[in-house]
């Protein structure tokens, strides 16, 4: 039988897809995007548009599709449960089971009796998952974490994820030492809360950094994102000193008004976050700091607009990732009273991308007349994209090797990427 996945959100849900896809492969199913007889759709709740992607999406589905077997799980699932129990699908489980996915597909090839598995509750375990390869060949993903305990009032997440906890120790080694082994350079941390990982074991984050730097194939290690929680003096210290860690860091700042900070309930002050990217900034000088801030949220005033837009500036950020505040029922920000207007959050949004553009040029400014290495990752008879351990998306006027690296000297730099001329083959 085929079949096909289609994804939406994360990277840990890219991740959950690839792990269910290889499960299906071995198990004798073909993948086959243009006529599947099984569709699985790994589901996102992230915002309110995530959740209605999510389900447009699938009623698209049951519509053009009527012979195919329908498979769902996910976030939105765990979000609307009652919702999509209504819908007519064969095989529905949120994100627990998804280890388990293909054993209850194939149940239901054999029952033909539709399978429904949801449950209630944060607490869960880690559901081990391990991927061989990825077909972009440079880069795999490997989640080592699931689960959230922050509960900031404006995200579902801690809700539909489940409590935090983390892949064993030994296992996430093993699978990434298989991964390098099948020609992967660059491994990428993916969790919701990466910087968790081993809370309540005897290893953390750091502990792993250090143990599959060991892999002498293995030339770069990048964390997708972390909290500034997370960030202590051994793990600075660790991207100080280990040329194998990327220097590039996703530190979520949401805000940068005090108040608007304190109802949001982040785990820390704003001239908190300052001091720890400070310090890492003298660990790693060119590293490049990215962020995500949420604009409009509930009673945020011209005062605090203003003060995060300050603050924004002084960090320097070289990418902020603006979100218009969405309303997600289930939280406690859904309840504030003064919620703000559409069109004042389009406003703000779209100011704070024009200071986020500013940013991002004078980030890759820096790197002008200076030579980087790149790990080349797409080639065609034009140009080769690659990106630098810093994450510069560099474009060179020439057809490369791909999954090889190039020392590469900058001409030119544009908001979203640079340009560059091979200097010599590293």
């Amino acid at each position: 039988m085929t079949f096909k996945i289609v994804t939406f959100g994360c990277k840990v849900n890219s991740y959950e897809s690839e792990y269910i896809k290889e499960q299906m492969e071995k198990e004798g199913f073909t993948y086959d995007e243009e006529k599947p007889s099984i569709i699985i759709v790994n589901t996102c709740s992230v915002t309110n548009v995530a959740d209605k992607k999510s389900l447009k999406a699938i009623r698209s589905i049951i519509k053009n599709n009527p012979d195919s077997i329908l498979v769902v799980c996910g976030c939105s699932v765990e979000h609307n449960k009652e919702t999509y129990r209504k819908l007519d699908l064969d095989v529905l489980i949120g994100n627990r089971d998804k280890s388990s996915l293909v054993k209850q597909i194939k149940l239901y090839i054999k029952n033909k009796k539709k399978v429904t598995k949801l449950y209630e509750g944060r607490e869960s375990t880690f559901e081990n998952m391990s991927v061989t390869k990825f077909n972009d060949r440079t880069r795999a993903f490997v989640k080592i974490q699931d689960g959230c305990d922050n509960f900031c009032t404006y995200c579902i997440i801690p809700y539909v994820r489940g409590a935090v906890r983390s892949k064993d120790f030994s296992e996430s080694v093993e699978e990434i030492k298989k991964l390098v082994s099948m020609g992967h350079q660059e491994i990428v941390f993916t969790g919701i809360d990466t910087g968790s990982y081993g809370r309540g074991a005897n290893y953390d984050l750091v502990d792993l950094i250090q143990e599959i730097s060991k892999i002498n194939e293995l030339k770069r290690i990048r964390i997708s994102s972390i909290e500034i929680t997370s960030i202590n003096e051994r793990f600075i210290e660790e991207i100080k000193n280990n040329p194998k860690v990327c220097g590039h860091l996703h530190v979520s700042l949401q805000s940068g008004a005090s108040r608007i900070l304190k109802l949001m309930n982040r785990k820390y002050t704003k001239e908190e976050y300052f001091d720890k990217i400070s310090k890492i900034r003298e660990a790693r000088p060119d590293i490049n700091l990215t962020t995500d801030v949420i604009v409009g949220f509930p009673s945020e005033t011209e005062e605090d607009f203003k003060e995060c837009i300050d603050f924004c500036r002084k960090c320097s950020f070289s990418k902020i990732h603006v979100f218009p505040y969405s309303k997600r029922e289930g939280t406690a920000a859904a309840k504030m009273k003064d919620q703000i207007d559409n069109s004042i959050k389009k406003q703000r949004a779209r100011e704070l991308i024009k200071i986020d553009e500013e940013l991002q040029l004078n980030y890759n400014k820096q790197f002008v007349n200076k030579i980087v290495n790149v790990l080349v990752e797409e080639s065609s008879t034009k140009n080769s994209i690659g990106h630098t351990e810093n994450y510069l998306k560099v474009i060179i006027p020439k057809t490369l090797k791909e999954n090889s690296c190039y020392n590469v000297l900058i001409t030119k730099a544009n908001i979203d990427s640079v340009e560059g001329k091979i200097v010599k083959r590293d």
